[in-house]
């Protein structure tokens, strides 16, 4: 296997989930190993890993380390040009670097305030005007995205599944865990992200995961989930 992927707890690790999609998504062979993110014993399992101090973290078959989300990636699609982990148009591989970019630095009330969780949903939980700004700026990205470079028939910002997808799948994850408010193209968006294979075999991985106590438990309402 060229790359092992380190990623932490499936439930609640939304970077460790890009991570992932960059290789599963796109057929790029891999190994995973699992870090104890939760359990207190990611900095001994990350040992020899430097300057990786946090999931995701991937090794290269010649033992380069990758410690961030967009050195894998731009490593990833350095090395397997033919994957097609950029969109190939110009204009739209320089628009989907922007988006990645903006959403690797930026939205942090939907972090702080949405914790990543895809057990369950809060079907009651107060949205601050600080997540609806973020959510007004994710939908303008994406409608700006599909509208210039968007397909008929397929559901991907960029027409074809790229790194664009890979970075906004947590967002979709949250939407839907929160039950935040979704325009016409966001939920079809959200849909598609997360009625994907890929993404249902995470989930499944993740649902057998047992964690006592169960981090971010919030005070709403649950309800199931919907996909």
């Amino acid at each position: 296997m060229p790359y092992t992927l380190f990623i932490g707890d499936r439930l609640f690790s939304s970077w460790s989930l890009r991570g992932w999609l960059m290789l599963e998504k796109f057929g790029i062979p891999y190994e995973t190993t699992m870090v104890g993110l939760y359990a207190g014993t990611m900095a001994q399992e990350l040992k020899g890993m430097e300057p990786a101090r946090t999931v995701p973290a991937m090794k290269t078959d010649v033992g380069h380390v990758l410690s961030d989300s967009l050195s894998m990636a731009e490593t990833l699609a350095e090395e397997n040009p033919d994957a097609g982990l950029w969109p190939k148009d110009a204009g739209a591989r320089a628009l989907a670097r922007n988006l990645v970019a903006e959403m690797h630095s930026s939205f942090s009330a939907l972090r702080s305030e949405c914790p990543n969780n895809i057990a369950f949903v809060w079907s009651d939980f107060t949205v601050s005007d600080a997540v609806k700004k973020d959510l007004a700026r994710i939908e303008e990205l994406w409608a700006l995205a599909h509208s210039r470079y968007g397909k008929e028939g397929s559901p991907w910002l960029f027409g074809e599944y790229s790194l664009a997808d890979v970075f906004y799948a947590p967002v979709c994850c949250r939407m839907t865990t929160y039950s935040l408010p979704q325009g016409a193209f966001a939920k079809s968006y959200v849909k598609a992200t997360l009625t994907d294979p890929a993404f249902q075999a995470w989930r499944q991985e993740a649902l057998a995961e047992v964690h006592d106590p169960f981090p971010y438990d919030l005070a709403f309402r649950k309800a199931d989930w919907p996909y």
